[in-house]
């Protein structure tokens, strides 16, 4: 794969040149005491578990939410810098049904090193703070004799201006964040940049596991840049309002590293909205809430000169998460429900088919002007001493089907051929359904092992022959192994 590049540049000087640009800010964090591990835990003081649902990271307590609200500032300046490092190993239930198994199943059953990042991130002054994640990817590319080649990029970054006023009337916090996600401003774990919060690898072995289940999200994929405005009232209400566009001038730096030619490019502003309604007694919170954005992507990442030619994704979520946290028990439960409306640009509209009937005939239906989604996400999670912990995810897409998402059918002579191995999709439909069953084990506090299994009832549209080639949906269960470093 030809390496990115921006503006005659190579993409990794854009990543650089975003970390120089935040040099300044490293050296007015650097430590006047330094304690205990990560960077948060050395500037506040605190346990990973009084920020984090049993020590559970990146899940927050109500503390851990007011810390990021107020823009990472709460404390004293401290060493910024930390780490973290994924190793993990997937084994799919059954690497038979496929016609390129080496393809398909990637380091099947094999320990990997899935990923490492670089965190910075803390107080900068009383009113400005941040995050930012440079994460580097051991799979990112694979060339023609199948050697992988590791690359790094931008990840999640969160800078922020915030204050707050308290007297006898009101607590009031507000602030602006400057980021490169939809919602990974915040702080609730219900919010499509959280709820996923177990690093996958990119080999396809993984490509079953939770993490790569259907969870929530926003049609503006990467490559983009943004400026919100929040406010939080008495701890009760929450309200966060703005924009995202591509990422570029002062704020290429957010997503260097990223190709340009495979990631999004917005057509001008695309206004993201988020409100929850929160509530606290005693060791229990109860939250509600709604976000919604409306995303203009360009069907060409390169090509930008006609307006017309743009995706529309108009996505709308619905939120609860409720939490008790006292020692020794931690119990959090969330419910998402989701609806993405997905309007095609006109010239894409109607296009024929890319496979065949049964017969050899053209007579499949052409492409969709529209497509509707919707998307159901609980999990129910328990930890008790902050060390052992459990948990049960459910998940069920369903949506329309469209000939445009057919990644495997018949061709002229009749026989059926794929385009996307084993996740090909015969019928055209998205529909998934299944469940996931953690159980992990924090020894240390910045230390978790977890063991995933995940399973399916439906994968693309059926339970069985989802591919056309008699692969189905319970071929995919698949046992998932981790160790998460944070230091």
């Amino acid at each position: 794969m030809k390496r990115p590049t921006c503006e005659g540049r190579p993409a990794v000087f854009r990543l650089w040149g975003g970390l120089v640009a935040l040099l300044p800010l490293v050296l007015t964090l650097w430590p006047n005491e330094a304690r205990a591990i990560p960077a948060f835990n050395r500037q506040t003081g605190q346990n990973c578990v009084a920020c984090h649902a049993g020590g559970q990271f990146p899940e927050l307590t109500a503390y851990g939410r007011l810390f990021k609200l107020t823009g990472y500032t709460i404390g004293e300046r401290a060493l910024p810098i930390s780490a973290m490092a994924v190793v993990s190993m997937a084994k799919v239930a059954n690497t038979a049904k496929s016609e390129d198994s080496a393809g398909d199943f990637q380091k099947n059953n094999r320990p990997i090193l899935a990923t490492a990042s670089l965190l910075l991130g803390g107080k900068v002054t009383d009113n400005i703070g941040g995050f930012a994640q440079i994460t580097y990817n051991p799979y990112a590319t694979q060339d023609a004799n199948g050697a992988f080649h590791g690359h790094s990029n931008a990840d999640n970054i969160d800078l922020r201006f915030a204050d707050r006023i308290v007297n006898s009337q009101r607590d009031l916090i507000f602030g602006l964040s400057a980021n490169n996600n939809p919602s990974v401003s915040d702080p609730w774990n219900t919010a499509a940049a959280w709820m996923q919060y177990v690093p996958v690898a990119s080999p396809t072995s993984h490509r079953f596991i939770d993490g790569n289940a259907p969870y929530p999200g926003f049609g503006s994929g990467g490559n983009i840049s943004g400026l919100t405005a929040y406010a939080y009232l008495n701890q009760r209400l929450y309200v966060e309002l703005g924009g995202y566009g591509t990422s570029r001038g002062l704020s290429a730096f957010m997503s260097a590293g990223l190709d340009r030619a495979s990631t999004t490019q917005l057509r001008g502003i695309n206004p993201y909205g988020r409100l929850a309604l929160n509530t606290e007694w005693g060791a229990h919170s109860l939250m509600v809430g709604a976000s919604g954005m409306v995303a203009r992507v360009y069907d060409d990442p390169l090509d930008t000169s006609d307006p017309a030619n743009t995706h529309r994704y108009v996505d709308l979520h619905l939120d609860t998460q409720y939490q008790y946290q006292l020692d020794p028990h931690g119990v959090t439960a969330q419910l998402v429900l989701a609806r993405s409306h997905h309007r095609y640009p006109a010239a894409l509209v109607g296009l024929p088919a890319a496979f065949l009937d049964a017969t050899g005939a053209a007579t499949l239906a052409g492409s969709n002007a529209t497509d509707t989604n919707h998307l159901v996400r609980a999990k129910l999670s328990y930890t008790y001493q902050a060390r052992y912990g459990t948990s049960l995810g459910l998940f069920s897409l369903s949506g329309t089907s469209n000939t445009a998402a057919q990644t495997a059918g018949y061709d002229a002579s009749g026989t059926i051929v794929q385009s996307a191995g084993a996740g090909s999709n015969f019928s055209g439909n998205p529909a998934t359904r299944g469940w996931t069953l953690e159980a992990f084990w924090m020894p240390i506090q910045y230390l978790r092992i977890g063991a995933q299994y995940t399973a399916y009832s439906r994968f693309n549209g059926v339970a069985s022959n989802y591919d056309g080639l008699g692969r189905n949906a319970l071929d995919n269960n698949t046992v998932f192994l981790y160790t998460w470093l944070a230091y």
